[in-house]
């Protein structure tokens, strides 16, 4: 069975347009041009030169619960679907659930964040999420891929979420109290790496995609990973200029290597 003419643009069209918009975030945080959260909320950016700002605890939370509620309505809208596409619709609704506990009751905030850079990560990953299930939904009736790697995607994406988990938890640690400034990280892989989580949450994009196996997965996957890695190259620079005790010999976010 193929996917109907009108049904396959759809999926070339999302596949392309999610690879080149994650590529070109990932390049303009390499040219200066951050999203402006975190640390980078004041830095130069795509925003306008009097930015509305809204607290990061409001931000993240925008930034998850709807690809969060993409994910939920898609057990009601897309029921059943063979075991693959059940552990696709789990891996994304958990992700973003998991991801919006943190912003209530792990995450510790020092500042605010652009609206602009709030509702320009908030669609990318409403759209990853609706996407991704919505693709994968087309692509049912084709045969199932030569080589299975659902289980292999299984347990990378648990290895991704708990390592992302505890690398956040050891960054909530870092203050005490009503601090707000920033510190060096320590523990875990920040001995070798200074985004750890960054590493963790590629690992989790790639677990999705391993259990996907849609052009559209890989996509995400890919265009993700070269945005956090752009993203973690910076930060690591950010860190160099802040602190000057800073570890040299501390990675972006592979360790020993980058």
């Amino acid at each position: 069975m193929k996917i109907p003419v009108l049904e396959s643009i759809w999926v070339t069209s999302a596949t392309v347009v999610t690879l080149i918009s994650t590529l070109y975030l990932g390049f303009a945080e390499i040219i200066g041009n951050h999203l402006q959260y975190s640390k980078f909320t004041n830095s130069n950016s795509i925003s306008n030169n009097n930015p509305i700002k809204l607290s990061s605890k409001i931000g993240m939370l925008i930034f998850y619960t709807p690809a969060f509620l993409a994910g939920l309505v898609s057990f009601f809208v897309f029921p059943g679907g063979g075991l693959r596409f059940v552990l696709l619709k789990s891996a994304v609704t958990f992700h973003f659930f998991k991801r919006d506990l943190e912003v209530l009751f792990i995450h510790k905030y020092s500042g605010n964040m652009v609206l602009g850079s709030t509702i320009i990560i908030t669609l990318f990953y409403f759209f990853a999420a609706a996407g991704l299930i919505v693709v994968h939904y087309l692509s049912l009736g084709l045969p199932d891929p030569s080589i299975d790697t659902k289980y292999i995607g299984l347990i990378l994406f648990i290895l991704g979420i708990s390592g992302n988990f505890y690398h956040h938890n050891l960054l909530s640690k870092l203050r005490k109290n009503n601090e707000k400034q920033y510190k060096i990280p320590r523990g875990g892989l920040f001995n070798l790496v200074i985004c750890p989580h960054y590493l963790f949450e590629i690992v989790i994009f790639v677990g999705i995609a391993f259990i996907s196996q849609t052009p559209l997965s890989f996509a995400c996957t890919f265009g993700d990973s070269m945005y956090l890695i752009a993203r973690s190259y910076e930060t690591r620079k950010w860190y160099l200029n802040k602190f000057d005790d800073f570890p040299k010999h501390v990675k972006c976010v592979i360790p020993y290597i980058f």
